[in-house]
């Protein structure tokens, strides 16, 4: 995928900080290649949303409630703006279980977008999300 082949999304909720996520991947992933460990896209997507100015959480402890009652607790890659999650892989390809993760993860953690990058394949493959909220 190249830069100029992005769709417009502009009328999605937090479209500008996601496609400035995306170009960034893109940027890291043309350089790396596939074939690192995650750690490796995460520490370079830190430094890429460092330099656009974002705010971003690495590595946060989030707790797992059941009931009211604390049963778990899971380490999210990366938190953006402190609503937008990045979920990243280094895997040949990503598969429905992939998206149940970050689809759970966003309702867990009320997050609102969640971004699924994968930087395992020739390509750099991306998947957004966003969370449904029950009407009220």
């Amino acid at each position: 995928m190249k830069v100029k082949d992005f769709m417009d999304y502009s009328h999605f909720r937090y479209s500008e900080i996601t496609d400035r996520i995306i170009r960034s991947a893109l940027k890291i992933h043309a350089h790396f290649g596939s074939g690192f460990p995650e750690m490796v896209y995460q520490k370079s997507l830190m430094v890429e949303l460092e330099s656009a100015g974002l705010k971003f959480a690495a590595g946060t402890e989030r707790a797992i409630h059941y009931n009211g009652r604390l049963v778990g607790h899971k380490w999210l890659d990366l938190v953006v703006e402190e609503q937008i999650l990045i979920e990243i892989k280094a895997i040949n390809e990503v598969d429905k279980s992939c998206y149940n993760q970050v689809i759970n993860y966003l309702k867990i953690f009320d997050l609102e977008v969640g971004l699924l990058l994968n930087f395992g394949s020739e390509s750099l493959q991306t998947k957004r999300f966003v969370a449904s909220r029950p009407k009220i």
